[in-house]
């Protein structure tokens, strides 16, 4: 049987975002487990307009060629991470954006946290996420990475210098990601 697909999305688009190298670190770090096949999804080359279906997600009716590849693309995830920074105590537009395009293809998926800021690590836009995600059907996870000042541990040519909290965190998440991706599984609608 093969492995199941971990997606790994990074949410922010702003040029100079520090998103990048957080989900290039934690891509290496879940990948050292090797429980997943893992796809780093990148929100600035998916680059979805804002919402612009005419038919609600949930009937699956897409007009437009963008949502038919972010549905595939979503559709082959088992699993998700997402790496989010924390704008204005809150998450950011292009992940919003991204998440109401689907319904269908969301639900009975674990989904875990790689958060990072200032002093509040974007545990503020995790926890709106939260909100976001259940409503969609998928299972937040309770572990999650939260890294504060991330800037502080990026190294000269702008890779994270992780500590040993965050690779443990990291570790504990995956793993619990990978129980709940096969848990849930059953649950997941038909295509």
């Amino acid at each position: 049987m093969a492995k199941p697909v971990l997606q790994i999305v990074i949410a922010s688009t702003r040029p100079g975002r520090v998103g990048l190298p957080v989900a290039e670190w934690f891509r290496d770090r879940a990948a050292a487990q090797d429980a997943f096949e893992i796809e780093l999804v990148d929100l600035a080359e998916v680059n979805l307009p804002f919402l612009d279906e005419p038919n609600h997600p949930r009937l699956r009716q897409y007009v437009h060629q963008h949502t038919k590849e972010w549905s595939a693309t979503v559709e082959r995830g088992d699993a998700f991470v997402f790496v989010t920074p924390e704008y204005n105590y809150g998450f950011n537009a292009v992940l919003k954006n991204a998440l109401d395009y689907l319904h269908h293809e969301w639900q009975y998926k674990p989904v875990g946290f790689v958060s990072y800021g200032g002093v509040s690590a974007g545990t503020r836009a995790v926890q709106m996420l939260k909100q976001v995600v259940t409503t969609l059907k998928m299972v937040p996870v309770f572990d999650a990475v939260s890294i504060p000042f991330v800037a502080q541990l990026l190294d000269e040519e702008g890779r994270l210098r992780p500590n040993d909290v965050m690779n443990s965190a990291a570790d504990t998440m995956v793993a619990e990601l990978e129980r709940l991706s096969t848990a849930l599984r059953h649950l997941r609608p038909a295509a």
